[in-house]
Formats: C-alpha cells, sequence, structure tokens
C-alpha cells in the first residue's frame, strides 16, 4: 500500500457545505459526497482530493459539490493534498474552448465549448521523485483536459497542455465527417520561480489544429512548499501593465462608485475583413466602451483613424478584431444558427486602462444583431452591448454584415427594433392629429348649424 493510499485508513471527517462528513475505515477507493446537492461525486484513489465548481457570481458549497447557478461561467478550483494532508498544488481558473470541424457536405461548423458544470477529477497528482504534478479533468461527453508541470530548479514549468473531444457526439458534432478522439498536445513550457503562484487575469489563448482554448482569473502553483501556498505571485506578460497587484486573500474596504466623466458622440468607423481579394464581412459603426474595474468606470471612445482591422471569415463563423495603441484586442464573432440567420455570439477584449491595469473579458454566449443570412443588420439609434456587469459597448450608427458580401458591399437591411419603432410612431402621429382635425371640424360644424337653426325660428 503506498503512503498517500494509507492516508485513508481510519476515521476523517470533514465540514461540507454546513454539513459534517464522515469518512469510513476502507483501503477501497470512495465516494466522499454528503452535501446535500452533490449528485455526482468523484471517487479519491491514492491522493486527497477537492474539487469545487463555482458559479462566479455568488457563493457555492465546498468539497467534492458540483454547484450549477444561472450564471453558466464557472470558475474551477483544484487542491491536491498529499499523504501528509499537506497541499502540493493548487489551481483556480476559468476557460472554454471552440472547435472548428469538417462537415459530411465539406463544410465547417464552430462549436464552444464553455459548460463545464459535469466536471470529474480522474487522475490529477502530486507526482512523485520520476513524474510531476498533473491536472487531469474530465467534462461533458468525451471531454479531458490535462497540464503537466515539470521541475528545473529554480524554476517549475507549465509544461505541457492537452485537450481530447470526441466528435462522435452527434449532439455537439453534428454530421461531423471524422469520426473519433481527437487531442491536441501543446507544449506551453512556461516557467514560474519555485515557491510563487502563477497569477494571470488577462484572458490567455492557445491556437492548434482547429481548435482554440482560452483560460482567464488564473492562480496555479505546482511544488507547492512546507503544504502552504504561496502569496508571492509571478504575473503573466499581460498582466505586467498593472501597477497595482492585489493579494490572493486580502480585505475590501467598500468604496463609492466612480461614475465617468460624460463623453461625447464616438465617430463611425467603417471597417472590413477579406478572403483572399474578395471582401467577405463589412462594419459600419461607433463605438464607446464602458469599463468597470474596482468600482470606477472608465468611458473609452474608439477612433477608427488609429484602429487596426484583422479578421477571418468562415462558412459558418466570421470574426472581426479591433487592434489600437490601448486595445490589444476587440474581437467581434458572429455565428449562423439554424442556417439562415446571423447574430454576434462571441465579444472578447484585452485593453490597457489609464491606471496601468489589463482590463480582460470574454463572452461567448451572446446574442445581438440577429438577421438573415443575405442581408446586413443596421441600426441607427445607440444600441449597448452587455458582454459583462463590467465591460459594456455602445455603438452608434450600426451596420454589420459577417456573412454572404456581394462585391463589398451591404445587402438590404434589417433594421433594429429601435428605429423600426420610430419610423411606426410616425405615421401613427399623423393619424393621431388628422383625426383630431376631423373631430375639431365636425364639432365646429355641428355648432355652426345649431346656431343657424335658432336664427330661422327667431324669424
Amino acid at each position: 500500500m503506498t503512503r498517500a493510499g494509507a492516508a485513508f485508513l481510519g476515521s476523517h471527517s470533514a465540514v461540507v457545505g454546513g454539513h459534517q462528513c464522515a469518512v469510513p475505515r476502507s483501503s477501497e477507493p470512495f465516494c466522499w459526497c454528503c452535501c446535500p446537492c452533490c449528485h455526482r461525486c468523484l471517487q479519491l484513489c491514492g491522493i486527497m482530493v477537492y474539487f469545487r465548481l463555482s458559479p462566479v457570481s455568488g457563493s457555492g458549497l465546498l468539497l467534492l459539490c458540483l454547484v450549477l447557478g444561472a450564471d453558466r461561467s464557472y470558475a474551477l478550483e483544484l487542491n491536491l493534498t498529499d499523504s501528509a494532508n499537506a497541499t502540493c498544488l493548487y489551481a483556480k481558473w476559468q476557460m472554454n474552448f471552440t472547435i472548428t470541424y469538417e462537415t459530411t457536405n465539406k463544410t465547417y461548423r464552430t462549436v464552444n465549448i464553455s459548460d463545464v458544470s459535469t466536471v470529474r477529477d480522474e487522475g490529477s497528482t502530486c507526482g512523485d521523485d520520476q513524474n510531476g504534478p498533473r491536472i487531469v479533468i474530465h467534462f461533458g461527453s468525451g471531454f479531458s483536459w490535462i497540464v503537466n508541470f515539470t521541475k528545473n530548479a529554480p524554476d517549475y514549468l507549465i509544461d505541457t497542455i492537452s485537450f481530447s473531444y470526441n466528435t462522435n457526439d452527434h449532439t455537439i458534432f453534428p454530421d461531423a465527417e471524422h469520426k473519433g478522439n481527437i487531442t491536441i498536445d501543446k507544449r506551453v513550457a512556461l516557467k514560474i520561480p519555485l515557491n510563487d503562484i502563477f497569477r494571470c487575469k488577462s484572458l490567455l489563448t492557445i491556437e492548434k489544429n482547429n481548435v482554440t482554448q482560452h483560460f482567464w482569473n488564473v492562480l496555479v502553483q505546482a511544488f507547492v512548499q512546507s503544504g502552504t501556498v504561496s502569496t508571492k505571485e509571478y504575473l503573466c506578460d499581460e498582466d505586467k501593465h498593472s501597477t497595482t497587484v492585489a493579494p490572493i486573500i486580502h480585505t475590501t474596504v467598500p468604496s463609492p462608485t466612480t461614475t465617468p466623466t460624460p463623453t461625447e458622440k464616438p465617430k463611425v468607423g467603417t471597417y472590413s475583413v477579406s478572403n483572399g481579394s474578395n471582401t467577405c464581412l463589412l462594419a459600419t459603426m461607433g463605438l464607446q466602451l464602458n469599463v468597470t474595474q474596482d468600482k470606477v468606470s472608465s468611458i473609452i471612445n474608439i477612433n477608427p483613424n488609429t484602429t487596426g482591422v484583422t479578421g477571418s471569415c468562415h462558412p459558418q463563423t466570421a470574426q472581426l478584431r479591433l487592434n489600437s495603441s490601448i486595445i490589444k484586442y476587440l474581437d467581434f464573432v458572429f455565428a449562423v444558427k439554424n442556417e439562415n440567420r446571423f447574430y454576434l455570439k462571441e465579444v472578447n477584449v484585452s485593453m490597457n486602462l489609464v491606471n496601468g491595469s489589463v482590463f480582460s473579458i470574454a463572452n461567448n454566449n451572446l446574442s445581438y444583431w440577429d438577421a438573415p443570412l443575405g442581408s446586413s443588420y443596421m441600426c441607427n439609434k445607440e444600441q449597448t452591448v452587455s458582454v459583462s456587469g463590467t465591460f459594456q459597448i455602445n455603438t452608434f450608427d450600426l451596420r454589420v454584415q459577417p456573412f454572404n458580401v456581394m462585391e463589398g458591399k451591404y445587402s438590404t437591411a434589417e433594421e433594429c427594433s429601435a428605429d423600426s419603432d420610430l419610423n411606426f410612431l410616425i405615421p401613427v402621429a399623423v393619424g393621431v392629429a388628422l383625426g383630431f382635425l376631423i373631430i375639431v371640424v365636425f364639432i365646429s360644424y355641428m355648432i355652426g348649424r345649431r346656431k343657424s337653426r335658432t336664427g330661422y325660428q327667431s324669424v
């Protein structure tokens, strides 16, 4: 029996979501799940693990309890302990995945995987003299994600990241041409000083073989010394512009929210993306970004004259990416739905704020700017795209067509409800005015006629 396995012999207890839990005396793998919301338990073999999955907004139950909230953006938190019950690896992060695959009719579709609510820990380990620590999780139908760590004193490395998915799942990958398990291995080789915890609030992206992995709000430390997670942070390059580094454990003193100074309407710019020599995406709009960080709000107008444009076009998705001296990227990702309409599905942003900090956010579960394929979407009135509670985009004089652009020109536009309501009110107002005028004329006529009859009776 290994030292780790021996740690389970005897009586153990823990508080799970406010309930006292007893661990049975047994050398067999057991399922430790006593909180009332648990519908799935984790088998713990060899090392002691707690895995917490909680919605980003709101609190969740601790220790092996999978909690689903209204917000489907989840933070994963993993704490591995060795046979002496000392923490050897700690990680907390958010992630999602975008997969493009070929269909049986030789077109390409893109799916977004963001729901990891069914996460299972199977194989995470502290490592030994021969092998380093690793994180191994499984979620959904056939998805797995593995991170391997190695030590190279005075550093340790986030060495490789592997992501596997199964295209046999017809629900997620309908009409997939190639069936079976597909694994993407990516060597990262990110060096971190021993006894430092790696932190990256910004959006990190790994792309390989039609799979894009997004990570943000990352905290991770492997080879934890003496069972105590370090408070010394090693920042990713994207976060190094930040002038204020928040400690891992801190007390926040409430402060009033700063109201942003009203700003003028942004300039309207025209942006386009080409596929070869043909324009495949057109967008005309004024953009105003509303960012809230640490209860301080900022309003930023995008100047089209100093903004760069890139992007890509695919049969089922299209991307418009803007960048400038302060905006690393602002992505608008469009998708096709029901084979006959398009909409804005995703917005990703990473930018430098005036206080020197880096602001990053991603949301791939949006539903804005809906219009039929072969047409454009237009909204002259101000609109707000709410990406998150801390980031909104105000658009002005918007017109966009991400698919089926012909000869570099917009097709017939479908107007937004704000514009349509205005157009509808004009004839209504005219009709009401005419009706009122007719009533006034009729009343005047009746009064005049009555006076005329009264005159005849006097004679």
